[in-house]
Formats: C-alpha cells, structure tokens, sequence
C-alpha cells in the first residue's frame, strides 16, 4: 500500500470517528454533543461513586419513602442522566403516543402543545411547568401559546441548560428558570394563571404533596394538566412478572414508588381541586408511545459503542458507560410495560382551583 493510500485511508477514518463521535446526537434536535457528556453538576471524577451511591437507594428502600430523602436521590439521577438524554433523546424528557405520518419530535410537541390548550392558555398569561427538565416543553408550548412560562427543576445544572436553550431559541424573555423542589416552591399564593406537568410529579414521595403545593400557587378558577406516570386496571401484584416489570422502571427512572391510576384524581381532590377530566392517552385509538424505544435500539449500540470509546480515552467521566447501559435496561422495562399495559406514562387529570378555596 503506497504512501497517498495510507494517508487517504487514514483521514477517512479519522473523519468518520469525528462524525461518528461528534456529530451524532438526537436524531431530532442535537443539544449536547457526544464528547461533551458530562456527570452534569458532578465533578466528573465523582461520577462513579454518585452512580453506585444511587442505587444504594434501592437498597434501603424506606429512605426513599420519606421526602426529605427523594431531593437527594432525584437531583443525583438528573445529574447523571441529563447529557445522555439530551444527546440520545432530545430536550424533552418525556414520551408522546406515536401519530402516523408525524417524525418523534411532531409527535412531542403535539402532546406537549395539547397540555397547554387543556389548560385555556392565553398569550400574556403566567403559567407554571412543575418539574421542567432542560424545558424542551416550556419552549414548544411558549412558542405555542404566547404564554411566559417559569419552570421549576430540583436539579442545578438542568436550570443552566434550560437557560441556555431559552437564549438560544430566543425564549428568554417568555421562559425562566429556577432551581428548588416543587413540594416547597419559592413561589406567591396566587401568582399562577394555569400549571402543567409532563411526567414529572412521579418524582414525588407523596402525589398529594405536589399537587397542595401547585394548588397553592395557582390563582381561583384556573386548571392544572398532569402526565402521570402510574400501574393501569391490567396491573396484578400477584404476578411476579408485573412486579419484575414495574420494579425496574422505578429503579432505572428515580421513583419512590409508582402510584396506580385511582389514587390520581384521589390526591386531587385531597388538596381541594375539582377534576375536570381524566383519560389515559396511551389507549386506543392512540399508537403505542414504547415503539419509539424499540425503534431505537440500533442507536443505543451505536451510542453505547461512542461512551465506551469515550469513557477509555478518559474523554467521558469513568461511570457514564454504567449510566447508558441501566437507561437501556429501563427501556427494556418500560417497552414491556406499555406491551402489557401494565404501565403508561401519560394518565391524563386536568383540574380546576375553585373559584373560592375550600
């Protein structure tokens, strides 16, 4: 082989390594590029110990009961998951049914547009996102509605990435950001003209808990919409499957414990809200939201090959290949959760604050 072939061979491969590593990250919306994963506000020499200290949660399973406890153990997740998300999945960390004819990211914002028009958002309104992510939502349903949106996530390095992405899109005046824990919300009685939360309040020891707390700061007469993440009527304690199944969607995904569709409009009505609606959206006629997951399984070896890669050049912070690999083991349980119909992440309540509080 002569020399010009050598070198030729050579900048081929090396351009692809860099497209391969570089360039490759949502297939919807790029955000975070592979060689900038991070254990986000983890130094990245603590990584691993933070992964290992996360499923010693699992291990004492009545710490993570008690809600002094769950900040910690959320906060410790996001900081560990949010790059790869961002890079493998896109802004918006939640799932949307699938709709025939529409890519993943139509699907997302149709979902996420539909929970602000539930609400009867208006363009100046102040609505509250409880548990906003990096705010892929905040920023669709903005750009939506005309509403400002504030969001609240427990996680520090999440608000700067939400931060970021506002400027970015030129959203920054319409959407804020802060850091704090929505069963304690730095907010005024009153001060909200509606509220949402996409598959967030799953976080919560206590549904009740963070639905008092958005009651609160909502003002009379306005609605709050809810994804939550809950077992259906098919769901059987008995069934050592079942069990297998739901078990490991609460390890892989931060929770303290999944709640049953009926204990939903329960908690509601607890705090005081009138429920308006309730409806499971993963049911039929809607396509099934896990296929997105089983459709992405070629990318998550293609993407476990780039960490691994990373992680040996020292690129990656040691323990993010451990982080990939336990997010693909979830998909896996939450593919048969929705295969079943044991699981879905998108029971539907919408609520009303009386017009006068009980």
């Amino acid at each position: 082989m002569d020399s010009i072939t050598i070198v030729f061979t050579a900048a081929l491969l090396a351009g692809g390594l860099y497209w391969f590593v570089c360039m490759l990250g949502s297939a919807e919306q790029k955000g975070k590029r592979a060689v900038d994963l991070s254990g986000g506000s983890i130094h990245r020499e603590q990584v691993q110990e933070n992964y290992n200290q996360y499923w010693s949660f699992f291990r004492r399973p009545k710490e993570i009961e008690t809600t002094e406890n769950v900040p910690a153990f959320v906060d410790t997740f996001y900081n560990l998951v949010t790059d790869i998300y961002e890079w493998g999945w896109g802004q918006s960390f939640h799932f949307s049914p699938s709709i025939p004819g529409k890519s993943n990211l139509e699907s997302t914002r149709i979902h996420e547009q539909m929970a602000v028009d539930l609400i009867g958002v208006k363009p100046g309104d102040k609505i509250l996102d409880a548990g906003c992510g990096v705010g892929g939502p905040m920023r669709a349903i903005a750009l939506h509605s005309g509403c400002n949106v504030v969001g609240i996530t427990i996680n520090e390095y999440q608000v700067g990435r939400a931060k970021a992405h506002n400027r970015k899109a030129g959203l920054d005046s319409q959407c804020d950001v802060v850091c704090g824990n929505f069963l304690e919300m730095p907010f005024e009685d009153d001060s909200f003209d509606g509220a949402y939360s996409i598959e967030a309040t799953c976080h919560a020891p206590r549904l009740e808990d963070v639905y008092a707390e958005i009651f609160r700061v909502l003002k009379p007469g306005s609605l709050y919409v809810s994804y939550e993440w809950v077992t259906t009527e098919l769901y059987r304690n008995e069934d050592p499957e079942h069990v297998e199944i739901i078990q490991g969607i609460e390890r892989g995904d931060a929770l303290p414990g999944l709640r049953n569709y009926s204990d939903i409009a329960v908690a509601a009505k607890k705090v005081g809200f009138e429920v308006v609606k309730e409806k499971d959206l993963a049911k039929p006629p809607s396509k099934p939201w896990w296929s997105r997951l089983k459709m992405g399984r070629i990318a998550y070896w293609r993407n476990h090959i780039v960490v691994m890669v990373l992680e040996t050049l020292g690129v990656a912070p040691k323990g993010t290949v451990d982080v990939h690999e336990m997010l693909f083991k979830t998909a896996d349980y939450l593919t048969r959760g929705g295969e079943t119909g044991i699981f879905t992440p998108m029971h539907m309540i919408l609520c009303r604050k009386p017009e006068k509080s009980q």
